[in-house]
């Protein structure tokens, strides 16, 4: 690998510009190209952040032969297309959260980035936060005992916009995919994939899910109790139980400095860790990590995990009786 490994970012949306003031927390990444739809918008991102090439489409980001590995930060419905014009390039490919809508396109991609030999994870940065890590390390431990039990929520209030990505089902909205996912996902990263799924959802006016609950069952008996919302804001806290205290990973839980761990006649410890930029560095550093060992997936956010979480949410979504334009017909 070169010195530095080159990013290209697809898309010039907000999250997209979370990904590049990430990348100047890195040593080792340059931001070396954007790609957008329209040429002024990657002119414009470029300028904010200085990014030598601004190409006004995506394929020419994605020919670009000097660019190492892209960020795709396209809407949810995109992701699939977006991510395949990428591996199919060879490109080493960062892909936003939820990888795709549903596992059936979740599937396809991971098909393809096998065939190629291309580097792909889905893009859960949350995973790789120092106190997210150091709560894995505790949970691994024993600290809390046998874990029987998670408890999760994201939710926040946003205005009723039926254009917008959140209210829009032709894009993939809703809070499941949203932020869900990330409930779910911690969910996966302690317990594994559910042996049963229930759950409850009030789907607006637009038909998108704007408020759920959902309970997920273990073939060792233990249970997630999970909450997603766009129209309440909530806690924004995790605890896991276990058998002997508890761990409360704390507000903002996908973006924690702090834990505490509480045990019986032993008080509560909080343990306070920093984390550095805003959080998103630490999953670059992951990518890059793998491929400066020529890994083609992550062991902390594997594919099969990735597949595993979407099929989690496809069940979810058929108790619900949601399906998005896409997948009808």
């Amino acid at each position: 690998m070169n010195e530095k490994i080159r990013w290209g970012i697809l898309s010039t949306g907000k999250i997209s510009r979370q990904f590049a003031h990430a990348l100047a927390f890195v040593s080792d990444a340059e931001l070396l190209a954007v790609g957008s739809r329209d040429a002024s918008t990657a002119m414009a991102f470029g300028v904010e952040f200085n990014v030598p090439r601004r190409y006004g489409t995506y394929a020419q980001l994605v020919a670009d032969p000097d660019v190492d590995a892209i960020y795709v930060s396209t809407p949810h419905p995109f992701h699939k297309e977006s991510a395949l014009m990428c591996l199919e390039a060879g490109k080493a490919v960062l892909c936003e959260k939820p990888l795709t809508v549903n596992a059936r396109e979740a599937e396809e991609v991971v098909r393809a980035a096998r065939r190629k030999g291309a580097f792909l994870m889905e893009a859960m940065w949350s995973r790789f936060v120092p106190a997210m890590v150091r709560a894995r390390e505790l949970l691994a431990s024993g600290a809390i005992g046998a874990v029987h039990l998670l408890q999760a929520d994201f939710g926040f209030r946003a205005m009723f916009d039926p254009k917008s990505r959140l209210f829009a089902l032709e894009l993939g909205g809703g809070a499941l995919l949203d932020v869900g996912v990330y409930c779910v996902s911690l969910a996966s990263m302690v317990f594994g994939t559910p042996s049963r799924v229930t759950g409850m959802a009030q789907l607006g006016k637009s038909g998108v899910d704007e408020l759920s609950a959902m309970i997920f069952g273990y073939k060792g008996g233990e249970l997630a109790v999970l909450s997603t919302a766009l129209n309440t804001s909530t806690p924004l806290e995790a605890t896991f139980v276990g058998a002997e205290g508890r761990l409360r990973i704390h507000a903002p839980w996908f973006k924690p400095d702090r834990l505490t761990l509480s045990r019986p006649g032993k008080g509560d410890e909080v343990i306070s860790i920093p984390f550095e930029g805003n959080g998103y560095n630490y999953e670059v550093v992951e990518v890059h990590n793998c491929l400066r060992a020529g890994k083609t997936e992550s062991e902390t956010m594997p594919l099969g995990e990735s597949l595993a979480i979407m099929k989690t949410m496809d069940d979810v979504r058929a108790q619900w009786g949601l399906k998005y334009p896409m997948e009808r017909g």
